[in-house]
């Protein structure tokens, strides 16, 4: 059901209603013709449960083990990229705050009531609605309030892994957690764009043995060399792909926005569509390389 619910874009209600009414949403989840489809509010809880005790990573791996061993999955290269995932639970006016309530000198200590220059303490105050976990970032000129996705994909485009972050966190910064995310072999191309181009990124990946793919940036009052946009020319040709993947995600499972609120929902929403989306693309790699043998 979570798999149907992902490729077509459904929400709870909808894909109950579409396998009790489908024979072959039925028969794809293993139930007979006289069997009535689990409730919505089932697998919300199932959900929420595999969310708490942080399974979905853990099933995201396993699939892409069994993709391995079919030969679909193939790690030659690796590239990293990021994109954001707006929330529709965003502040719809600016926040407002109280003042916080001190304890009356009854229930204060001595050192306290010696200090008489107590701070005055401002809480911000949102709304009920408000995802409170998601953050602000200026994206292209124009302001977005949710999470980030820093995706690990091979040279198909098939993703090895998925971290979610608030917005606001710089790629740039966290390339190190990134890479903890998936198993990633030695002595293999690592592509990114500008964005990752760093000297301690450089650093990191040399000591993880990769080979450093990551496109070449102008500095400030040096411009880049014929050799250098050279460089970036041939590894575009490959890391494009990881851009190719996060706009079929859009488009085939309808996936612009975050369905849930609070960044563990938000990063199962991540990991259920990377495994439907390289569930969803693995049939076409078998043929492919049925042709190419």
């Amino acid at each position: 059901m979570s798999l149907l619910q992902t490729w077509y874009a459904m929400s709870d209600y909808e894909v109950e209603e579409r396998i009790n009414d489908s024979l072959s949403f039925s028969y794809f989840c293993g139930l007979s013709v006289e069997e009535a489809s689990p409730d919505h509010s089932t697998l919300s809880r199932f959900r929420t449960l595999l969310t708490e005790r942080r399974v979905y990573d853990n099933l995201f791996t396993e699939i892409n083990k069994q993709l391995e061993k079919k030969g679909i999955l193939v790690k030659k290269g690796i590239i990293v990229d990021a994109s954001i995932i707006d929330t529709p639970y965003k502040p719809r006016t600016k926040a407002g705050y109280e003042i916080e309530q001190d304890r009356n000198e009854s229930q204060r200590t001595d050192e306290e009531l010696k200090n008489e220059n107590q701070e005055v303490k401002y809480l911000e105050v949102h709304q009920p609605s408000v995802d409170t976990q998601a953050r602000w970032i200026k994206k292209g000129g124009r302001a977005r309030y949710g999470y980030k996705k820093h995706v690990l994909t091979n040279q198909d485009g098939l993703i090895i892994g998925a971290l979610t972050t608030p917005a606001n966190v710089n790629e740039i910064c966290n390339l190190e957690d990134v890479l903890q995310i998936a198993k990633i072999p030695e002595n293999i191309p690592f592509y990114g764009d500008k964005g990752y181009n760093s000297e301690k990124n450089s650093a990191l990946l040399k000591s993880r043995k990769l080979i450093n793919r990551i496109l070449k940036k102008a500095k400030k009052n040096r411009p880049l060399k014929a050799k250098e946009k050279l460089f970036n020319k041939l590894c575009g040709k490959t890391r494009f792909k990881v851009e190719r993947t996060f706009g079929s995600i859009r488009s085939w499972f309808k996936s612009e926005k975050a369905r849930y609120r609070g960044i563990a929902k938000t990063h199962s929403q991540v990991i259920m569509e990377s495994i439907g989306y390289n569930l969803y693309r693995s049939p076409g790699i078998v043929i492919s390389n049925a042709k190419k043998g």
